[in-house]
């Protein structure tokens, strides 16, 4: 073949070629021009990567015809289609048969299509059979073509036949050697002109008539032929009929919801339209339906035309409102939102109910399944009013399914065991809603009562949410509204003999506590660590005994704690309320003598007095019985829990910054010793809350939990209250030493003492006072943990445990601390304990290689909240404005130092309170050391730079003082 000149004129042709398999395509071809501009026999196929070749008559457009046409050629379909890499002749001798070709065909006419649409002001012709590509040129009709299929009926057959209409003339096209280019859409080439259609023609509805005058059906085919072949012929296209009748119908539609209810398995809803007496299912493109109707020997065909576009206005509605379509080929509509895969079968009542009002607004008309059930198909809704009464709150209700009402009552054992089924005094069966279990949930758990429901005064919370979520009418005094935001308390003058100011939030604390006592409610304080639970409690309590001494009447109070804050409370006592009259039951010596207590304001025991002592102290009536650090009875088999349960006061409080230490179990001891009742029994309680909280994380439930304690809880975060607090708040937490660790004190201070006392005699001791110092350096490392100077100590530090019960407080709270102390040996035993809870934290010593990567890892890991750090090496030079806490192990005897390590934390950068923690070891060397260091503040800061300089300062007395 003679390959065409580039240098000469060609031109761009397109051909219709008829594949011996494939059928007709379209293939691309140069074809050179004669002298006189006539097509030359010269001619070739042009592909992509040969179109480069004549760029003096391929255009843009055509380079993507070309790629187009490439994608229909045959090596091309054998290799991409038929996934074969084989030659052509032996793929259509040996794998190529009729099931082949009706699978390849509608890919290739889908990209003829694409490319008949974009040939239109080309160049287009009919090849020869010889393969010249430029046998006759093809002209495209200026506008589509309309076909009207007539069916002429007699007695004994009906005949059936196309005829073709352009520009309102006929076109002959039988018997004139036309051809059908493609099926769909339908391409007819007839002489030397390429027609498309209307309304979507298949070409093989004309095929038959190419060179045929008519079909003909006998008369006893015609009524499955009129059913099968004639009625969707009327639905798409325009049908002439003698000897049967077409009516073309109009209706209002109206649509329709049919419930279908599948037992164990997924409900829906079926979408239909009924026109007329005609029903249609959803989802069809057509926008007329035929129906026919036989009639003795007439037929008449229903041509129903249907509004498309109003029903998918409808079915839009549908799934705007939370439902899903399943399938593209049927209208069968799930609930979208259902969660539980068990409520799968009930979702659609739920969704009926919902919007049953809405959708009956919208012209939505509702069936049921015959088969199953005859289910109430409505709105429901709780009609509920809840009135404040003396003691209590009176709850009437009325439930209305449909066109039903029933007392509310009569649900109760069906929501509080989740029982979907309702039946009505008529048969019919209600479904409830699956949102009424958590919505009523609670209140049926908590109401009393027989045919009128009640609910304790102590669930205000649940009452408030009723009328927050605008589920019920609410009356109720105003005051009490008030306790579910904790604003607006009535102002309460604070206690005369109080030394000192409450801050606003803890002024805030201290109302609360008398709002409480106003409606005999309990509460928990459950600040932050470090806001001041003490001293708002302390107020509370010294106001209670002026209003006592106002009305002549005594009653003291009682406050239960963990023997190591038993110092603090007597201290922050003797600083804030030193008129109350504290009384301290404690000790293997207490006397066992309650009607002592009525000579105090105020009795401070411990839990483990507690649980021995119940029988005494079970005798008296307190005015107040407060629980330090509450978190201590969270066990409801404890001892602790079931002693505190049996003591008895006139109100009732806790204190704790942790009132969940590891689960939610932990409220139910703390709230049911406040406020009995409040969460109903241990087991109930369990079931309902701590198993959905913590197994399930439903937050629905935890919120529902908040709910019905968050009147009684009152806690402020120390960012919550950061404008009220002092950039730095101090403050010294004295430790009880164990016994153990006491006994080994006491008998190293005495072996000390009497040496030290002989040398000051002699005079010996001013000469080196190395001696006092290895003395006192060992009492302080016993008063912080006698493992500190012998390994094989077993026994416990009562610093040790209250540093690490702070130590988790302030961890829970997500805070970040740093931990001094001036002994690498403390800082040692802080980690072993850290490694065995695997606890994460950062360690620094002097020992320490990668000091800034140390640094670096604590201020950017947010799971390391404690960084360990040695005086000497940690003391200066460290910016760590990521912690807001720091913990002082042991005091130094310059405070200088001690104020570097703070500054660590409290310097320029830092946005957060600081809050400083100084352990102090009660009755020990570590005591005496605050109290000088106090004395001379003033010498420390100007001369003292070392513990050496510090001896040498002390005097006789001072020696004797510490040593006493």
């Amino acid at each position: 073949m003679l390959r065409v000149a580039t240098d000469k004129p060609c031109k761009l042709v397109y051909s219709i070629a008829k594949h011996d398999y494939f059928g007709f395509l379209i293939e691309p071809h140069i074809v050179q021009l004669n002298p006189d501009g006539d097509f030359s026999l010269t001619h070739q196929r042009v592909f992509e990567h040969t179109a480069t070749e004549f760029p003096q008559c391929i255009s843009a457009s055509d380079i993507k015809l070309i790629k187009l046409c490439e994608e229909i050629e045959q090596d091309y379909i054998i290799k991409k289609i038929f996934k074969k890499n084989v030659r052509a002749t032996e793929f259509f001798s040996k794998l190529w048969d009729d099931k082949s070709y009706e699978f390849v065909r509608p890919k290739l006419e889908k990209k003829l299509a694409e490319i008949l649409k974009n040939l239109r002001g080309k160049s287009l012709f009919l090849m020869s059979k010889e393969g010249w590509p430029v046998e006759k040129e093809i002209h495209f009709a200026e506008e589509p073509a309309t076909v009207l299929f007539h069916f002429r009926r007699d007695e004994s057959e009906t005949r059936y036949f196309p005829t073709i209409k352009y520009k309102g003339n006929r076109i002959d096209f039988m018997f004139k050697d036309a051809q059908i280019i493609t099926n769909k859409p339908a391409y007819l080439l007839v002489d030397d002109t390429l027609y498309d259609f209307e309304q979507d023609l298949e070409g093989k509805k004309l095929q038959p008539f190419l060179n045929k005058r008519y079909i003909s059906i006998p008369k006893s085919s015609e009524a499955t032929y009129f059913s099968k072949f004639v009625s969707p012929l009327i639905e798409k296209y325009h049908v002439y009929a003698e000897g049967f009748t077409i009516n073309t119908e109009k209706y209002e539609a109206v649509p329709i919801l049919k419930v279908v209810y599948v037992n164990e398995g997924t409900s829906e809803l079926q979408l239909f339209f009924r026109y007329g007496k005609y029903v249609f299912a959803a989802g069809s493109d057509l926008a007329v339906t035929v129906r026919m109707e036989k009639e003795g020997d007439d037929y008449t065909f229903h041509r129903i035309k249907r509004s498309l576009t109003w029903e998918k206005k409808k079915l839009d509605e549908l799934l705007a409102m939370g439902l899903k379509q399943q399938s593209n080929l049927f209208v069968h509509l799930e609930v979208a939102y259902t969660a539980d895969e068990a409520d799968k079968s009930l979702s659609v009542f739920d969704f009926i109910s919902e919007h049953h009002d809405d959708l009956v607004d919208k012209g939505f008309e509702f069936e049921q399944d015959t088969s199953a059930k005859k289910y109430v198909i409505g709105s429901s809704k709780v009609d509920l009013a809840i009135n404040e009464k003396n003691d209590w709150f009176d709850i009437e209700a009325i439930v209305q399914f449909g066109a039903y009402k029933i007392p509310f009552i009569q649900l109760k054992h069906h929501i509080l065991n989740k029982k979907r089924e309702f039946t009505l005094p008529n048969g019919e069966v209600a479904i409830i809603p699956e949102k009424w279990f958590s919505q009523y949930g609670n209140l049926l758990s908590f109401s009393e009562g027989g045919e009128h429901l009640k609910l304790k005064k102590l669930h205000v919370g649940l009452v408030h949410d009723f009328a927050n979520n605008e589920l019920a009418s609410v009356t109720m005094d105003r005051k009490l509204q008030r306790l579910s935001d904790f604003e607006h308390m009535e102002d309460i003058p604070a206690p005369i003999h109080f030394k000192g100011t409450l801050r606003p939030y803890q002024k805030a604390g201290y109302d609360w506590f008398h709002f409480l006592q106003k409606y005999n409610f309990g509460g928990c304080l459950a600040d932050d660590m470090g806001l001041g639970k003490t001293i708002q409690t302390l107020a509370l309590i010294q106001k209670s005994k002026e209003v006592q001494e106002a009305q002549n009447i005594h009653s003291p109070s009682l406050i239960v704690m963990p023997t190591s804050l038993i110092y603090n409370w007597l201290n922050e006592a003797k600083k804030f309320t030193p008129s109350l009259k504290v009384y301290t039951y404690t000790g293997a010596f207490r006397e066992k003598d309650a009607s002592n207590f009525h000579n105090y304001d105020v009795i401070i025991t411990t839990y483990g007095i507690t649980r021995v002592d119940i029988d005494l102290l079970s005798e008296v009536y307190f005015h107040y019985i407060i629980l330090d650090e509450s978190q201590n009875i969270k066990n409801p088999s404890s001892k602790s829990y079931r002693a505190v349960k049996q003591l008895k006061s006139k109100y009732k409080l806790i204190l704790s910054g942790t009132p969940v230490e590891n689960t939610v179990n932990d409220l139910w001891t703390q709230m049911s010793f406040i406020n009995p009742g409040l969460l109903g029994s241990q087991t109930f309680f369990q079931t309902d809350f701590v198993q959905p909280i913590e197994k399930k994380k439903d937050e629905e439930r935890a919120q529902k939990l908040q709910v019905l304690i968050k009147p009684f809880v009152m806690r402020r975060t120390k960012e919550q209250v950061a404008t009220e607090l002092p950039p730095k708040t101090e403050s010294v937490v004295y430790c009880e030493m164990s016994e153990e660790q006491a006994n080994i004190y006491e008998q190293t201070k005495s072996d000390y003492r009497n040496e030290l006392l002989k040398s000051i005699e002699s005079g010996d001791y001013f000469k080196s006072p190395v001696q006092m110092l290895q003395g006192l350096t060992k009492l302080r490392q016993i008063a912080n943990h006698p493992s500190m100077l012998d390994d094989g100590y077993e026994g416990d530090s009562g610093k040790f445990e209250d540093v690490i019960h702070k130590l988790e407080s302030v961890i829970e709270a997500g805070h970040k601390v740093l931990v001094f102390s001036q002994f690498v040996k403390q800082l040692e035993i802080y980690r072993r304990y850290f490694d065995e809870q695997k606890i994460a934290y950062s360690y620094l010593d002097g020992s320490t290689q990668n000091r800034g990567e140390v640094v670096q890892e604590f201020k950017e890991e947010s799971h390391i909240q404690v960084f360990l750090i040695s005086l000497k090496a940690g003391g200066v030079g460290l910016n760590l404005t990521e912690a807001d806490y720091v913990f002082i192990l042991d005091p130094w005897w310059n405070p200088a130092v001690e104020q570097q390590a703070v500054d660590r934390a409290h310097r320029i950068g830092q946005t957060k309170n600081v809050f400083i923690y100084k352990f102090i070891t009660k009755d020990s060397v570590e005591e005496k050391i605050l109290a000088l260091q106090s004395r001379k503040k003033s010498v420390a800061s100007s001369l003292i730079t070392t513990e050496d300089s510090f001896i040498k300062s002390l005097s006789e007395a001072d020696i004797k003082e510490i040593l006493a």
